[in-house]
């Protein structure tokens, strides 16, 4: 898949997954005269679970493929026949609950001792979200050598080097344009991934063991987490999460709210 210099060029090479991804990707017209159009996907195949939950409390009933999991949860969960394992929660989180992750996910998921997509160019970026309403860049620090090792102030690996900090745009345009700098907007909106929990050292392929008691901690006081994948758990067993990622999905416009 990934790294193979062989071009895909046939089905018979895909992945059930790319297939299925394939099937589904948003394609444009490029024959038509005015802006493209986006072409007509066929979810036909679709399954959708909202209908079935519908259906499912106005008279029990249910397509003959989908059945109800009994796992003394506080709402329904769904499950397919020919697929054991496949759970699905329609409406699993309220909408405080989805507001409440999308403030976690800016305030407090790429804050250090958790990695982002930043940190191989920048090292541990703090309160990235406070300096974006407060309109600071991010300045490199000339006097701080590359490569120092900085495990001792909360960096995460020893290729990840404080000497960026984040400072306000007036001092930032005095030093002239010799100075490195980036706003903090725009590493909002380049973010794409974060690292919750139990880190990878990618130069030492392994985990970083040090970090192990307070990235356990920081996982295990999300009782979401535990919430969620209970239906998956066997009887008298409780999810212990030890690591997560977190994606995000660029969007062209960006409208932000009172998340204080």
């Amino acid at each position: 898949m990934y790294g193979s210099d062989k071009a895909v060029t046939d089905d018979t090479d895909r992945t059930e997954f790319r297939k299925t991804e394939k099937k589904y990707k948003l394609y444009y017209d490029q024959n038509s005269k005015r802006k493209k159009q986006p072409k007509q996907v066929d979810l036909s195949e679709v399954l959708d679970f909202k209908s079935f939950l519908d259906s499912y409390h106005q008279n029990g009933e249910l397509p003959p493929e989908i059945v109800v999991v009994d796992c003394r949860f506080d709402r329904p969960v769904f499950g397919l026949e020919s697929r054991p394992g496949f759970y699905f929660i329609p409406g699993a989180l309220s909408v405080d609950e989805q507001c409440r992750w999308i403030r976690d996910s800016l305030v407090s998921f790429p804050q250090p001792p958790n990695r982002t997509n930043h940190n191989a160019i920048y090292g541990p970026i703090s309160d990235l979200f406070a300096a974006v309403k407060e309109r600071k860049v991010l300045v490199e620090d000339e006097n701080m050598p590359a490569g120092l090792d900085s495990g001792s102030n909360g960096c995460v690996g020893n290729e990840d080097t404080c000497r960026w900090s984040f400072c306000e745009e007036d001092s930032v345009l005095s030093r002239g344009r010799s100075c490195k700098s980036v706003s903090a907007s725009v590493l909002l909106r380049k973010l794409r991934w974060s690292t919750l929990g139990l880190q990878f050292d990618w130069s030492k392929r392994n985990y970083n063991v040090s970090l192990f008691h307070i990235t356990r901690s920081l996982m295990n006081s999300v009782s979401w987490q535990k919430k969620l994948a209970a239906p998956a758990m066997p009887m008298g067993e409780e999810f212990q999460p030890e690591a997560a990622i977190v994606n995000y999905f660029c969007i062209r416009r960006y409208t932000w709210g009172p998340l204080g």
